[in-house]
């Protein structure tokens, strides 16, 4: 991922207010200061860039999906639709939260499908959890419009897609509240860290007030703050959110260079008239992280990941074939899938509506055997995208013995 790529002065400067301060905690104690709050300017300038009113961030993507599930009143027993193709905090933000997370097909954007959402309905069915994945949308207006018809609510969880768009207005902005990873391999990095972001004044004065446990951070005096709700610690510190003002003022040529770079390799693999690309909505809001394609089976793309490795392309950038990873796809999830729990979760008190221990998505399943995915970087010299491109060839021309087109 681009962030931890364009690392340098600015990330320098800004921890450098920080530390000249000795003041790490992002409320209170404001003499002490100098005039720094990173946090907040962090989170005007993340809202600035997403268009919206209001942002908060936390200390991880994942409790920015817990902190927007808590705000948006998802509890103890509604059922939450997420998609098996994500990162796992996504399930475990449901059901940290007492929720039921209900499994439903993707397709070819690699998101939820409405077509498989609309299967799945219940009338326990309380929001869809929408994520965002490998840096494109998915079907947002026809997933808007189940929202719509039958009162769920939508919550973004945006984290691979910083930057990403439909139609002008960015991922993120369509639900009640968007959530933001800005861990080590993210589009910007805080080293850890993460955000929320809503239009909803009352939803941000939960979100600011659920991630510190409950504080309405009302004066300058932080033993005497009112406790309007209960709460936990989800707060980011002001070293990492130095960083990510840094890297937020960088994102206009992060996105500049992603989607460069993405055409050159996307042209590349597009001679090859077996593969065919992921399905995105809005081709000018893709934000180029991945570059998605499918191949026709899945031993075609075992043997193409297998070229891959041996042309060296891994060595100039990722290679995902997710089919086999243990962290984003339910297929290998054996802890969730077993329920190996330390304490036990509410799911476990009751019969929900699917078996994971058999859950099986056919269609999902077909995708994923047949998808890889290319991480796409910002630093790449045109020398290094030369040679990235040569060797995917070398690969390609060795899986693919038909005339290219």
């Amino acid at each position: 991922m681009p962030g931890v790529e364009l690392f340098g002065a600015e990330e320098r400067k800004e921890v450098n207010d920080v530390l000249e301060s000795g003041m790490l905690f992002r409320y209170n104690h404001d003499h002490l200061r100098n005039g720094h709050w990173k946090a907040r300017e962090f989170e005007a300038e993340l809202a600035k860039f997403n268009q919206v009113k209001y942002a908060h961030t936390c200390s991880s993507g994942s409790t920015a999906v817990a902190t927007a599930m808590a705000c948006c009143g998802i509890g103890v027993g509604d059922e939450v639709i997420v998609p098996p193709f994500t990162y796992i905090a996504t399930i475990e933000g449901a059901l940290l939260a007492g929720a039921v997370p209900v499994f439903a097909e993707i397709d070819e954007s690699l998101c939820l499908s409405p077509e498989g959402i609309r299967k799945v309905l219940t009338p326990h069915t309380k929001a869809i959890v929408l994520v965002h994945m490998c840096g494109s949308m998915g079907k947002i207006e026809e997933i808007l419009q189940i929202c719509a018809e039958h009162n769920l609510i939508l919550v973004e969880d945006t984290a691979q897609a910083l930057g990403a768009s439909y139609k002008g207005k960015m991922a993120g902005t369509f639900g009640k509240m968007g959530c933001f990873s800005f861990d080590f391999f993210k589009i910007i990095t805080c080293g850890e860290g993460g955000a929320v972001i809503t239009n909803d004044e009352q939803l941000y004065d939960y979100a600011h007030q659920y991630a510190d446990h409950g504080h309405d951070h009302i004066g300058d005096n932080r033993g005497m703050e009112g406790h309007p709700i209960i709460g936990f610690n989800y707060r980011i510190g002001e070293m990492n959110a130095a960083i990510g003002v840094a890297q937020l003022r960088k994102i206009d040529y992060i996105m500049a260079q992603q989607r460069k770079h993405k055409k050159a390799m996307k042209e590349c693999l597009a001679q090859y008239p077996e593969i065919s690309f992921r399905y995105t909505p809005d081709e000018s809001g893709d934000s180029a992280t991945f570059l998605d394609f499918f191949l026709p089976d899945e031993a075609t793309a075992r043997s193409l990941v297998k070229a891959f490795q041996e042309a060296g392309v891994p060595q100039l950038t990722g290679v995902q074939y997710w089919y086999d990873n243990n962290y984003h796809y339910i297929k290998n999830w054996e802890h969730f899938r077993n329920m190996q729990t330390v304490a036990k979760l509410y799911v476990e008190t009751i019969t929900p509506p699917q078996d994971y221990k058999t859950l099986f998505l056919p269609q999902t399943d077909n995708l994923m055997s047949r998808l890889i995915s290319l991480v796409v970087k910002v630093a790449w010299t045109e020398e290094q995208l030369s040679d990235l491109t040569q060797k995917m060839n070398t690969a390609l021309e060795k899986v693919f013995s038909k005339t290219l087109v």
